[in-house]
């Protein structure tokens, strides 16, 4: 007996697990989902949000936007073994109504929110929700993005939080970069700007601590190897073997794109759009570090289209203006962080 919990015990350490029993030690799964078109039902005349009212064609009504909420609340009490995430990003949402709508469908989670209205047209913005018993929502900013055309876009969230626990503050970016409505070259200027101003954010954190603990997440509308991501915010190459020892930030999304995962199809070819991306602290052996290969796509056979021409992608609300009743056109993302005691 003793020689077989000898093995276990080397087991566990070999494959990297030592760390989640360590005494005092708690874990948080922080997360990302784009909700895809999350309206409410009420007609707001300060935006264009006629395509999801009862009257129009898709005939959005309060018994559809309710399966919309229980849907949502599955999947993310789900990623976290029926606990919920501890932190997570949105994109596509419409107002925080929605968002406190979600909610409700959580209450053992007792989340808390940040979200600001972004000048956006169609009124879609981020938010980021996030457990009370856990965090203390220090700050909230939003950055507004101006780009070449003078077209508004959303906002750049910065939530500063702060761990009960240990004192921690982690700084939370959560991002809705431009879209490559128009082409993916002709548009990508636009996601250049929103790096540009997202990587001048960092750097100025970072000039004030160089050991801040920031994670930006996000639908980037481009990819780990684009140049916004790549270059101009320079998100390393990070993978389960080592950091990119060139850069401050890490892309913890890097190894999934290269092995040709992703979280939208379009045209039969996956693209990982929705990322997270934290600075160096994060993946060294501080009181909040990131345990390495958590990074997840969550995806449940429930959530994957069955129809023949778009099997194997996210099922999405609707198809078009055809009511399919499903979750959203990307699958989530989240990754795992280990949280060492006072």
């Amino acid at each position: 007996m003793k020689k077989l919990s000898f093995f276990l015990a080397v087991l566990l350490v070999t494959c990297g697990f030592k760390y989640s029993f360590a005494k005092g030690q708690d874990t948080i799964l922080v997360g990302f989902w784009n909700m895809e078109n999350f309206y409410d039902t009420l007609d707001d005349k300060k935006i264009n949000d006629e395509e999801f009212l009862p009257d129009s064609k898709k005939h959005w009504t309060s018994e559809r936007f309710e399966t919309k909420c229980l849907n949502h609340a599955k999947v993310i009490l789900e990623m976290n073994a029926g606990k919920g995430l501890d932190v997570m990003g949105m994109a596509e949402i419409e107002n925080r109504g929605v968002v406190e709508a979600l909610i409700k469908k959580m209450p053992d989670c007792n989340y808390g929110i940040a979200h600001m209205d972004s000048p956006d047209e169609r009124g879609i913005d981020c938010a980021l929700i996030y457990k009370n018993a856990k965090f203390d929502l220090v700050s909230l900013v939003g950055d507004t993005v101006l780009l070449p055309t003078k077209y508004p876009t959303r906002l750049i969230l910065h939530v500063e939080l702060k761990d009960k626990d240990n004192g921690e503050v982690l700084h939370v970016f959560v991002n809705h970069w431009p879209s490559r409505r128009g082409g993916q070259d002709e548009s990508t200027i636009n996601r250049i700007t929103a790096a540009s101003v997202l990587r001048k954010d960092v750097d100025a954190l970072l000039a004030k601590d160089k050991n801040a603990n920031i994670i930006i997440m996000g639908d980037f509308n481009d990819e780990p190897t684009n140049v916004s991501i790549d270059s101009v915010l320079a998100a390393g190459h990070f993978t389960s073997a080592a950091a990119d020892a060139k850069t401050t930030l890490q892309n913890l999304a890097w190894e999934r794109k290269s092995k040709g995962e992703g979280t939208l199809k379009y045209r039969s070819e996956w693209d990982l759009l929705d990322q997270i991306i934290v600075s160096n602290p994060l993946v060294g052996k501080n009181k909040i570090s990131y345990l390495n290969g958590s990074f997840t796509i969550y995806k449940k056979d429930y959530m994957v289209e069955t129809e023949e021409k778009y099997a194997g992608s996210p099922l999405p609300t609707y198809g078009g203006n055809r009511y399919l009743g499903g979750y959203s056109d990307h699958f989530p993302v989240f990754a795992k962080f280990l949280v060492s005691g006072k």
